[in-house]
């Protein structure tokens, strides 16, 4: 029973690709960024990307972007604040809000900016 699952399931997902198709997904494509400074060290992103994998790579995007900036402007960490999502044809773009900080700020969400920006590079995903 448990061999005749695994070979339906092997075959749904054969039907599944489309003709002619490797299985293999496209590569992200990272549209750009664009950075606004709020009002003092809050700082807003605008980011959008094709071929978006998974939902959290947009996410990650925005949240590469805000380390290399904190890193720029002589800080070392940054905290989210908030972000929305938008998908318009074949773009995603988010809006996301960051506050940057010289010394670790309080709240759930923050980063230390050379670690992020360290896993960034590793992983291929542009920063400002």
């Amino acid at each position: 029973m448990i061999r005749f699952a695994l070979i339906s399931v092997l075959m749904l997902a054969a039907c599944a690709m489309e003709p002619g198709s490797t299985g293999a997904r496209p590569t992200p494509v990272y549209e750009g960024v664009e950075t606004s400074l709020l009002e003092g060290d809050l700082v807003q992103f605008h980011v959008s990307m094709r071929d978006v994998r998974h939902t959290g790579d947009l996410d990650k995007y925005a949240e590469c972007a805000a380390a290399q900036y904190a890193l720029i402007r002589g800080y070392g960490f940054a905290r989210h604040v908030r972000t929305t999502m938008k998908q318009a044809g074949g773009s995603r773009t988010a809006d996301a809000v960051y506050l940057i900080s010289p010394a670790l700020p309080r709240g759930l969400r923050t980063i230390d900016a050379e670690v992020v920006v360290a896993d960034c590079a590793a992983n291929g995903i542009p920063t400002v």
